[in-house]
């Protein structure tokens, strides 16, 4: 977790703490008297605490005997020590917060793990300052609120296939909360979703099932269509004698156009296609022909 930044002491009030002790040192040694070291420690120290620099991503508000008087920074500025005193550094750069939600039942009872990461920066270091104490703290704590009750509003689909809506849903309920307190979330990134391992073995299981199903509904599709033409065909051939003897001639003649290929065709087959005079007379033609 971040820790919010305590003004410190700045290297310019500390070069200017050396120069005045150096200075008074040098007063001292010329007069013989001690009155120059302790006047030039005294407004050694006085600078040292009342010369501050804010960086450039960063503000800091002053309060005068505890009462709010404004915002500093970024660069140089001076305060009145004792009087004067400065609340945390707020860094107004886009941070990154990380968390998690452990064991966190969904919509469909399923316990699961997520990690996510917010992205959020200070708008308002005014109202960040004033308005929470700790407002590090609070985006933490509110960020893992939100996410646990995200988890409990969705089902384990919809967290593993729409990170993107769930993520979208979180940055829209932070940036409400956080509003008030000067902050904006700018969004929020589903990281990793994991489930118990007995929980995935079953359900890769139930995956593994499903396909073998679509992959039985698929042949068994493809075996109807194919019974399906054969109901056509053999319509059609009944109706027309002469084209099923075709077709049969045309098997024959697929299978002994090769080579050196034998075929053995029952008599009954012969004699129901009327194919004994054609193959006769196609012997008597090719031994002619020798």
């Amino acid at each position: 977790m971040t820790k919010i930044e305590l003004g410190q002491i700045s290297g310019i009030g500390r070069s200017l703490f050396v120069i005045c002790l150096l200075a008074g040192a040098i007063v001292t040694a010329a007069t013989k008297h001690p009155a120059g070291i302790i006047a030039g420690a005294v407004l050694g120290i006085y600078l040292m605490f009342a010369i501050k620099v804010v960086r450039q991503w960063e503000k800091v508000a002053v309060l005068r005997l505890g009462r709010y008087v404004g915002l500093r920074g970024p660069g140089l500025f001076h305060i009145v020590p004792i009087v004067e005193t400065l609340s945390p550094y707020v860094d107004q750069r886009v941070r990154v917060a990380s968390v998690s939600a452990e064991s966190t039942l969904t919509r469909d009872t399923v316990p699961v793990n997520v990690d996510a990461i917010v992205f959020w920066l200070v708008w308002n270091a005014e109202k960040s300052i004033l308005e929470v104490e700790n407002f590090i703290e609070a985006i933490n704590m509110s960020a893992q609120t939100a996410l646990r009750e995200s988890i409990g509003r969705h089902e384990l689909a919809q967290m593993i296939t729409e990170r993107e809506t769930m993520g979208r849903e979180l940055q829209r309920i932070l940036d409400e909360k956080t509003n008030p307190w000067g902050i904006t979330v700018q969004s929020v990134e589903i990281r990793d979703v994991r489930i118990p391992q007995g929980l995935e073995d079953a359900m890769s299981r139930q995956a593994q099932a499903e396909r073998e199903r679509q992959a039985r509904i698929i042949l068994g599709q493809a075996e109807k269509e194919i019974s399906d033409s054969f109901v056509q065909a053999a319509a059609a051939y009944a109706e027309n004698p002469v084209a099923l003897h075709l077709r049969a001639m045309n098997m024959l003649y697929e299978a002994i156009k090769e080579k050196g290929s034998m075929v053995i065709v029952p008599s009954s087959a012969v004699e129901t296609m009327g194919l004994g005079g054609t193959l006769a007379t196609a012997s008597l033609g090719g031994a002619k022909a020798a």
